[in-house]
């Protein structure tokens, strides 16, 4: 019997798993025991575990994963620290598709996805970073089809292409674009699995199921970070000459999102203790389809497959409010236009509190072919057979426009003195980050290639600004204390209210004065 095995058949079933996966990790990197030293001079109530690497990547969704085996393919010795087993991070959730003018439809142009992304952030997004971005997209998808995600076809073998909505050709003149990539409706599923297959063949260190507590930060250049073990408690300072925070949204803040409940904004915490701005937190997306009452998802795929809103009275009612792009609408426009028809008492069921959306028009081998999980779906949370009747579906919290600010290179910039300076060593990518290619409203299918683009774009300037195995200078012993004071405050704290009491009320507050509509007597309330 292996090392591995002894060690394993000594545990409890309930850390049996995360204990083979996190071994069978290092042992497949070649990572031995000398990669980790401990100190026991950092505090005198715990041994902490340093470790050094030349870069270090916080989150294994779609941007940690991208960021990670560009980094190691450059030669980068390379850490992952994730909170969960790397398929289980919140891309896999993605089901429309992601943005590319490959042309394979119609003809389409890389600069008609600028504009349209430009229009739709309410040409509050960084314009310099949204033609890096859609010039990109294009080599993003194919390099992705090259690593075998398995792309939905056309009869002629090309990558399928749906339309989505805010997607238009010729600068809007030109009608519905058909620019959104798809996987059937599991697009992130199958992007999320590609790329943790692509990091594996190279010596990708993971540390699964370690929580990171707090950026490292020397007179403001970024060293690492700190993070606790989940399953045995111990605590490790993991150095590294660059880290790439991509840890993800802050959609649990609200009381009905589509996002995990892992979706807690810990790099956008983390960014702030360590006295760094966060950029554009007041854009939240609503996604116009949450099912009623579950809040999971129905992608904007289900209307670019045809799918339509209607209201209490069987009116198709987005024709009022978006006359020419109707239930094709941006995100923003189309959650807005349910909201009023609630509020005007147009509303479906028993509190009219929600609205339909109609697929049974469509038929049934195409539901079955382009819809399959959206089926699977509608059935479990909400009972509904979609060959035969409508979904009940509600604005729901879906997307964080705002995060740590970036340029489009992935630094992270901060603001001192007047002007905009790069934090040395840190870098940022996907939800936990704000390149601003989304301004105020993100277009669906631009989420999983800003992923990939800017989580390629961080490995590229690590490359370009250091070489794997630069020197660094040992950290101090009284880096990340302040940490574990802070950890132990809230570890032993013995107050009245329990953490998951005050965190549902924070939830509803957010739900009820900072939603859809937001005016001065609901956020005063609110405060």
């Amino acid at each position: 019997m292996s090392a591995l095995m002894k060690a394993a058949v000594s545990r409890s079933p309930a850390s049996l798993a995360s204990y083979l996966y996190r071994n069978i990790h290092v042992a497949a990197s070649g990572a031995t025991s000398k990669d980790a030293s401990v100190t026991t001079n950092m505090t005198k109530a715990y041994t902490v575990i340093d470790h050094k690497h030349d870069a270090l990547v916080i989150g294994a969704g779609g941007a940690g994963l991208r960021a990670a085996f560009g980094l190691v393919q450059e030669g980068f010795k390379t850490a992952v620290v994730t909170k969960l087993f790397p398929t289980r991070s919140h891309t896999v959730a993605a089901q429309g598709g992601i943005n590319a003018a490959l042309g394979n439809m119609e003809e389409d142009s890389w600069l008609w996805h600028m504009y349209d992304t430009v229009k739709g952030s309410d040409w509050l997004g960084d314009q310099d970073a949204i033609h890096y971005m859609t010039k990109e997209a294009p080599h993003a998808v194919i390099e992705l089809d090259n690593y075998g995600m398995p792309f939905s076809r056309t009869p002629e073998g090309k990558i399928y292409q749906r339309a989505f909505g805010g997607q238009s050709l010729k600068f809007g003149k030109g009608g519905q674009a058909h620019r959104c990539c798809a996987v059937a409706d599991r697009t992130g599923h199958s992007l999320l699995h590609t790329l943790y297959g692509q990091s594996l063949r190279y010596d990708c260190e993971y540390f699964i199921e370690y929580f990171a507590l707090d950026l490292l930060m020397e007179d403001g250049v970024c060293k690492g970070c700190i993070a606790i073990n989940l399953e045995d408690g111990t605590l490790h300072r993991f150095q590294a000459k660059n880290t790439i925070l991509a840890t993800g949204g802050t959609g649990r803040s609200y009381f009905s999102c589509t996002s995990a409940h892992t979706c807690t904004g810990d790099g956008t915490a983390m960014a702030a203790r360590a006295g760094l701005q966060n950029e554009d937190m007041e854009f939240v997306q609503f996604h116009p389809t949450g099912i009623y009452g579950a809040g999971c998802l129905m992608t904007e795929g289900c209307r670019g497959e045809g799918g339509f809103l209607v209201n209490s009275k069987g009116e198709r009612f987005m024709e009022r409010y978006a006359p020419v792009a109707k239930d094709l609408a941006s995100r923003d426009v189309v959650s807005r236009a349910m909201t009023v028809e609630i509020m005007e008492g147009r509303g479906c069921g028993p509190e009219k509190d929600h609205v339909h959306l109609q697929l049974h028009h469509l038929p049934p081998e195409q539901l079955k072919q382009r819809l399959p999980g959206i089926s699977e779906t509608a059935m479990i949370f909400a009972g509904v057979d979609v060959t035969k009747e409508p979904i009940p579906v509600l604005p729901t919290v879906h997307y964080n426009m705002g995060g740590t600010p970036t340029n489009f290179r992935g630094e992270v910039i901060t603001h001192r003195g007047g002007a905009d300076r790069v934090v040395a060593g840190l870098l940022a990518a996907g939800e936990a980050s704000c390149a601003s290619v989304h301004g105020a409203n993100r277009l669906g299918a631009n989420s999983l290639l800003d992923i990939v683009v800017f989580g390629r774009a961080c490995a590229l300037t690590v490359a370009d600004t250091a070489r794997p195995g630069d020197p660094q200078p040992p950290l101090a012993p009284t880096t990340g204390e302040a940490s574990i004071a802070n950890l132990d405050s809230i570890r032993y704290a013995n107050g009245s209210i329990s953490t998951a009491d005050l965190r549902l009320r924070m939830q509803k507050c957010m739900q009820k004065n900072a939603a859809v509509f937001r005016q001065k007597s609901t956020l005063e309330e609110g405060t």
